[in-house]
């Protein structure tokens, strides 16, 4: 791959962030809208295909580029990053397993706007995203009939496509998974509603699937193939794009905090609020936290990079990109505590920083939570097997 210039890359996303998606952002959360003029300013500039290649229409970026995006997106907008994430995740996940049939018709189109999302996760197994009860049926012919009820899909009732995932037909067990590409228009498939503290954009509510026909042309990868596709296809890019969104959420809260510390002015003392110290030790506690996301999330990124290029299972670093993802989220949310704290009733008010301190938290519960995720990495740390599919495997 050529050398890319990744300052370059920042400069444009944020250029795009800020005429288009940064105006959106107030509005977006007070009214539960779903960000499509985001998307469509996205994909008309190739970012919503950043990482499928350019012989399926794409930028042909790699993840370091991928997370920049993500990063910068979040810093204005969490709600329209999370989208772009699944999204993102969604297409390199038909990138990486896909046969070229597919790539041809849910690749090509995402240029136009077209936009995917994953629908895993269901109410019976609540955190557990990766792990199904439901079960695909052959249909006879060349269909299969799905049926489901999937919790927290973000783009519910918006998305295009979802890549959905359950047990194969005739499963022995939960390991017995596959994947399909559902076309969003099939009949059988109805959304619920998204109400939410924070994050109100992102329309990540629930979808029933009632006896929805699906070509087996569209089954992604094999039967049987889709716990592979789960540790390998859909974990890696899912996580180290949450990461940086967070990232995002947190660099945006430190900087707006540090701009009204500045620019308040106390009156009767003649001081600004920068002059006191025990606010600016606040900011530098964010600073520090904030600061060690940016290397480490380059290096995930960039060993992602790596293992694709050398034909490896991304899976590799399960771990190490969830601890990023649960490091992220927390710096988030230490990040908006202390700008809500340092701007006093200001920061309380309906605006950008009550806004973020309320998107922030969304990212402690998303699958993996920040507790199912510590113990991923605890087992592991203590040379326990990291088996998800079986009783305790969290």
């Amino acid at each position: 791959m050529p050398t890319i210039d990744y300052e370059k890359i920042r400069t444009e996303i944020r250029g795009l962030v800020d005429d288009v998606i940064r105006p959106n952002a107030e509005k977006i959360d007070a009214e539960g809208i779903f960000p499509r003029e985001n998307l469509l300013a996205l994909a008309k500039a190739g970012w919503n295909g950043v990482l499928i290649p350019e012989e399926y229409g794409g930028l042909g970026l790699d993840h370091v580029a991928f997370a920049i995006a993500a990063e910068e997106i979040g810093r204005a907008c969490a709600s329209t990053g999370l989208v772009y994430v699944m999204h993102t995740g969604a297409v390199q996940t038909i990138n990486l397993f896909g046969n070229p049939d597919q790539k041809e018709r849910w690749l090509k189109p995402a240029r136009d706007g077209l936009i995917g999302t994953y629908s895993t996760s269901e109410k019976a197994s609540g955190g557990h995203w990766w792990f199904n009860f439901s079960q695909a049926a052959w249909d006879g012919g060349e269909h299969y009939r799905l049926n489901a009820e999937k919790s927290f899909t973000t783009s519910a009732g918006q998305a295009d496509y979802y890549l959905f995932q359950t047990r194969s037909p005739g499963a022995l067990g939960p390991t017995d998974i596959s994947f399909f590409i559902v076309d969003s228009k099939l009949d059988g498939i109805s959304h619920g509603s998204w109400e939410a503290l924070g994050v109100r954009g992102n329309h990540s509510g629930p979808i029933s699937y009632q006896n929805v026909r699906v070509h087996s042309r569209d089954r992604l990868g094999a039967e049987g193939q889709g716990k592979d596709i789960v540790y390998h296809g859909v974990s890696p890019v899912y996580l180290i794009g949450l990461g940086a969104v967070w990232h995002g959420v947190a660099r945006s809260a430190l900087e707006r905090a540090a701009d009204h510390l500045t620019a308040t002015h106390h009156r009767d003392f003649d001081r600004k609020l920068s002059d006191y110290q025990v606010l600016r030790q606040q900011l530098g506690e964010s600073k520090v936290l904030v600061e060690s996301l940016k290397p480490w999330q380059n290096e995930l990124a960039r060993q992602l990079d790596r293992l694709q290029e050398a034909g490896q299972p991304q899976g590799q670093i399960l771990i190490p990109l969830t601890e990023f993802k649960v490091h992220a989220a927390e710096v988030a949310n230490i990040s908006a505590r202390n700008a809500l704290d340092v701007s006093g009733g200001y920061g309380y008010k309906k605006g950008p920083l009550e806004r973020i301190f309320r998107d922030a938290r969304a990212g402690i519960g998303m699958g993996p939570s920040n507790n199912i995720a510590r113990e991923w990495i605890g087992k592991v740390l203590v040379g326990l097997p990291l088996e998800l599919f079986e009783a305790g495997g969290e």
